[in-house]
C-alpha cells in the first residue's frame, strides 16, 4: 500500500543515446561491418588479402572508434559517479567471468550476464558495457591482440541487442526470461560466426577446401565460410548457446532483480513519482 509521499512508480529510463554517441555508435558499427564481411563485399579479383600485414592497423583504428563511443555514451549521457561504477562493477564481473571453463566446450559464463545486463540498462549502456568487459577480460587474461577489437565489437553488439528486445517496461517473469534464453541462444552462435569471419579470411592454404579465396565469387567464398564454421566452431558455438541458456533461466530472476535494484539506485535518469492519498 503507498501512504502520502511515498513513491509508486521509479521507473528507471536506460542510459540514452546522444547525438555524438549515436553517431559514434553508427560509424564504429559500418566500420566494423565492413572490417568483418570485406572478403564478401570485395570484388572477386581484389588483392586485399596480401596486405593482411597491415590488419594491425585497422584493428587499431577500430579500437579508437570503440573508444569514442564509450566516452560519448558516458559524457552525454550525463552519467552520475554511481553509474560510471556500476559500468566499472559490471565490466570486473564480466571479465572475472570469462575465465571459467575457458577451454572447455564453450563454457563462458560472462555471455548471460552480458545478456542481462543489456536488458536492464538498454542498448546503448550495453554497447558501452559489452566492450568494456571484453577489454577488460583480456587485459586479465593476457588475451590482448589485432583480435581484440572484433572481439569488443561482437560483445558490444551482442550487448546491445539484449537491449533492443521488445517489451523493456511491461514484460515480466517467465516470458521475459523464455525471451532472454532464446536471444542468448542466437546471439551466442551469431557472436561465433562473427568472430570467426575475423580470423577465417586470413587462413591461407592450411585448408585449401573451406579457406578464402580472393579470386573466387561470393557464392563460393559463401560456402567456404559456412563449412569452415561447420568444421571448427559448432561445437564450442553450440556449448556458449546452451551455457548462455542455462544459466539466464536458473540464475536470471535473481540477477535481474538485483540490477534493477542496483539501477534504481544509481539514478541513471530517474524520474520518481509520488502518489497523493487519494491516489
Amino acid at each position: 500500500m503507498t501512504g502520502p509521499g511515498t513513491p509508486a512508480t521509479a521507473r528507471v529510463r536506460a542510459v540514452r543515446l546522444g547525438p555524438r554517441a549515436l553517431a559514434a555508435l553508427v560509424l564504429t558499427s559500418a566500420v566494423g561491418v565492413a572490417a568483418f564481411c570485406w572478403p564478401f563485399l570485395a570484388p572477386p579479383t581484389a588483392q586485399l588479402s596480401a596486405h593482411a600485414q597491415d590488419a594491425p592497423w585497422l584493428f587499431a583504428g577500430v579500437l579508437v572508434l570503440l573508444v569514442a563511443v564509450v566516452a560519448a555514451t558516458i559524457s552525454e549521457s550525463d552519467l552520475g559517479p554511481k553509474a560510471v561504477a556500476m559500468l566499472g562493477v559490471l565490466a570486473a564481473t564480466g571479465a572475472a567471468l570469462r575465465p571459467i571453463g575457458a577451454g572447455t566446450a564453450g563454457i563462458e559464463p560472462m555471455f548471460f550476464l552480458m545478456v542481462l545486463s543489456g536488458r536492464v540498462l538498454g542498448p546503448g549502456f550495453g554497447f558501452a558495457l559489452g566492450s568494456v568487459t571484453m577489454f577488460a577480460s583480456a587485459l586479465l587474461t593476457g588475451g590482448v591482440g589485432p583480435w581484440l577489437p572484433f572481439q569488443m565489437l561482437s560483445m558490444g553488439w551482442f550487448t546491445m541487442g539484449a537491449g533492443l528486445l521488445p517489451g523493456p517496461v511491461r514484460l515480466r517473469g517467465r516470458g521475459e526470461l523464455l525471451l532472454l534464453a532464446a536471444y542468448g541462444f542466437l546471439a551466442a552462435f551469431a557472436y561465433g560466426t562473427l568472430m570467426n569471419l575475423a580470423g577465417w579470411p586470413f587462413l591461407g592454404a592450411a585448408a585449401a577446401n573451406i579457406s578464402f579465396d580472393p579470386h573466387a565469387p561470393v557464392p563460393a567464398n559463401l560456402a567456404r565460410f559456412v563449412a569452415y564454421c561447420l568444421a571448427t566452431s559448432l561445437g564450442w558455438d553450440l556449448g556458449r548457446a546452451v551455457c548462455t541458456t542455462l544459466l539466464t533461466l536458473a540464475l536470471g530472476p535473481a540477477v535481474l532483480r538485483a540490477l534493477r535494484r542496483a539501477t534504481r539506485r544509481a539514478a541513471f535518469e530517474t524520474p520518481v513519482t509520488f502518489e497523493g492519498p487519494g491516489a
